[in-house]
């Protein structure tokens, strides 16, 4: 049976995802055609780096399987939307998708809500459809693209092994810390979907 703030955060991010404006944070901004720039990408953006992040710090509360499988998952279904974007293949929402993943991850730490393994894969695989398409679309026409998408996979990677050390630092003891970093990165979805951030 599923839980009562499960259900809310289910609905919450739905309505968000309805709701956001697109961020125009991604197709034609930057150079797509290098590993160091690929490396660079999630770095430059509060939502790369918060979902990243709040993937990691899920991952770490979940433990066990998670902790492996919930990253791998949004790499490899980031490269999969990646490939789509640059054989432009149409993906409707994608802004909107991106910013609801921030929001929606953040909660999911925030509400330290308890999924199966495979529920959190399909969550967060839906999310990294988004992030890889947006970026796929960014490279140009006369570029492979592949150094650039290892490059931004890399640190991508790197930067959920970063949530996950600290969810796995703070540990019980300090799991309150952990979910308000996941409020905080509701709040950044938040503050960029209603264009305060």
């Amino acid at each position: 049976m599923i839980s009562a703030s499960t259900k809310r955060t289910t609905l919450a991010a739905i309505l968000l995802f309805a709701a956001v404006m697109p961020a125009y944070a991604h197709v034609g901004v930057g150079t797509t055609s290098s590993f160091a720039a690929g490396f660079a990408h999630p770095l430059s953006g509060l939502d790369h780096m918060t979902v990243m992040i709040a993937i990691g710090l899920w991952a770490a509360m979940k433990g066990g399987r998670a902790v492996w499988a919930w990253p791998l998952a949004f790499v490899g279904v980031m490269l999969v939307g990646g490939a789509l974007g640059m054989l432009h293949v149409p993906l409707p929402f994608v802004e909107p998708g991106i910013l609801a993943s921030v929001v929606a991850l953040g909660l999911l730490v925030a509400l330290a809500v308890d999924l199966p393994v495979s529920a959190g894969v399909a969550i967060i695989g839906l999310f990294a459809l988004f992030h890889g398409h947006a970026h796929g679309t960014e490279v140009p026409e006369n570029a492979g693209g592949l150094e650039y998408m290892a490059g931004f996979s890399v640190a991508t990677a790197l930067l959920h092994s970063l949530g996950i050390a600290g969810g796995l630092g703070l540990g019980l003891r300090f799991r309150g810390l952990t979910r308000a970093a996941g409020a905080a990165c509701a709040a950044v979805g938040a503050g960029l979907a209603f264009g305060v951030l």
